[in-house]
C-alpha cells in the first residue's frame, strides 16, 4: 500500500506497511522482558488476534530475543562511567541592513562634530 504524489521535482512516494505480529511481540519483549503472559496480553491488544496465536508468536520470538542480546557488545572497559556532553548552540540571527532612522536635528549635530 503506497500513496503517490507530484511535487515541482517529480513523484513522491511513500510506502506504508501495516504491523506485523512479529513487530508486536518485540515491542511486547520491551515492555514486560521476562513475563509470558504479560506478552501475550500486550500482544493480543495490539494486534487483536487471538490467544494461541499471541502465545505461539512470543514462544516463537523468544529464543530470537536471547540470540540477539548476545552478539552486541559495549566497547571500552567494563564498568567504567560513560560521559555525555550536550551543547547546546546559539542561533545565527539575521544582521540587520538597515540603518536606524535618525531625526533632522540629532544629524545635523552629528554632522557639525565632524
Amino acid at each position: 500500500m503506497s500513496a503517490v504524489w507530484d511535487t515541482k521535482d517529480g513523484r513522491r512516494r511513500v510506502r506504508r506497511d501495516p504491523p506485523t505480529i512479529d513487530d508486536a511481540v518485540l515491542a511486547a519483549q520491551g515492555m514486560a522482558e521476562d513475563d509470558v503472559d504479560a506478552q501475550v496480553e500486550i500482544v493480543m491488544s495490539l494486534m487483536a488476534v487471538s490467544a494461541e496465536e499471541a502465545r505461539a508468536a512470543v514462544l516463537k520470538n523468544g529464543q530470537r530475543k536471547d540470540r540477539e542480546a548476545a552478539r552486541f557488545t559495549v566497547a571500552g572497559r567494563s564498568g567504567a562511567p560513560r560521559t555525555v556532553v550536550v551543547e547546546r548552540r546559539t542561533t545565527r540571527r539575521p544582521l540587520s541592513t538597515t540603518r536606524p532612522i535618525v531625526s533632522g536635528a540629532v544629524a545635523a549635530s552629528l554632522r557639525n562634530r565632524i
